[in-house]
């Protein structure tokens, strides 16, 4: 029987096996902290129209709420910074949305470290989380050593920026606590806040999602972006990622080796005219395993014609 600290090496071996750049894990316990200031952000109204944010708050504090008997947290990270990037002057694409979708290529990663520990050690209960259940992941990257969260709201690495995808592994297995990473290496620097093209990066590292670009491009479903952000999204048409290319600690940042995050053809190289072109059969065949469906194509319309307006 491998001990609790075989068990953690070995574990963390397997999900850089898996593609997994960096590994940390945590005590399951509590999140009050997070707790009040969740409460507090919602309450200011700061996650606009999402309104899934405000449910199953119990199950975003405690992991015990999630998995029964959660003894562990496992939080990896996983890289999605491009080799390439857009053609200038064409309708921007934040970084992340280049490659395939991002929710299946970690789902599928997490199910398959799962099935390796339950090989290795036995019956183990756990689920895996990728943005997509109510789990505070950056908190418990931070708590599992791995960054701190910068004043973007972004968990920074100190050894390799933000561009990362957080993914989460909850389990009832008894494994070694990496510490929490206490310090903040944000210093005095304050570039992510004046260079945020909507003001929506606020003091004590709060983030008004809905003054934030990502959030118009992406969440809002209305039929039409407010007047009072003409002339502020920098050409951005799906997302943003101006917080995070002026934060110096991205001066780190490596290019991916996931193949599945290979950009598409399509984002580095469609011109305006091409997206201005694009019908929408063309546009379910090109992006249907690309984060950008989620916006669908009268989304798509509706931001390009906003930014060419402004």
């Amino acid at each position: 029987m491998l001990n609790t600290a075989k068990h953690t090496s070995w574990i963390k071996e397997n999900a850089a096996l898996l593609g997994f750049d960096h590994c940390g894990i945590s005590k399951a316990a509590l999140l009050d902290d997070d707790a009040r200031r969740l409460e507090a952000w919602l309450s200011k109204g700061m996650h606009g129209s999402m309104h899934y944010m405000e449910n199953h708050f119990d199950l975003r504090i405690d992991p015990g709420k999630l998995v029964p008997g959660a003894r562990s947290v496992i939080t990896l990270l996983m890289n999605y910074y491009p080799e390439k990037e857009q053609k200038q002057d064409s309708p921007r694409i934040s970084k992340y949305a280049y490659g395939k979708d991002y929710h299946e290529v970690i789902r599928e990663k997490l199910k398959r470290l799962l099935k390796l520990i339950k090989a290795e050690i036995g019956e183990v209960n756990g689920r895996g989380f990728v943005d997509s259940a109510p789990v505070l992941e950056r908190s418990w990257a931070q708590r599992s050593g791995l960054g701190w969260i910068g004043k973007n709201g972004n968990l920074i690495n100190k050894q390799a920026g933000s561009f990362f995808f957080i993914a989460t592994l909850i389990t009832d297995l008894d494994l070694e606590y990496d510490g929490s990473f206490a310090k903040d290496f944000c210093g005095s620097c304050t570039k992510c806040i004046d260079h945020c093209p909507t003001d929506a990066i606020l003091p004590g590292k709060v983030i008004d999602g809905s003054k934030c670009i990502s959030y118009f491009t992406i969440e809002l479903k209305d039929a039409l972006i407010p007047t009072s952000m003409q002339g502020k999204f920098q050409d951005w048409m799906f997302g943003c990622d101006t917080c995070q290319d002026v934060c110096p600690w991205n001066r780190f940042a490596k290019p991916n080796s996931e193949i599945q995050f290979t950009p598409l053809p399509e984002i580095l190289n469609f011109s305006t005219a091409d997206w201005e072109a694009l019908t929408e059969d063309a546009f379910r065949s090109i992006f249907k395993d690309s984060p950008i469906k989620r916006t669908k194509y009268q989304g798509i319309k509706r931001n390009l014609s906003f930014i060419q307006s402004s």
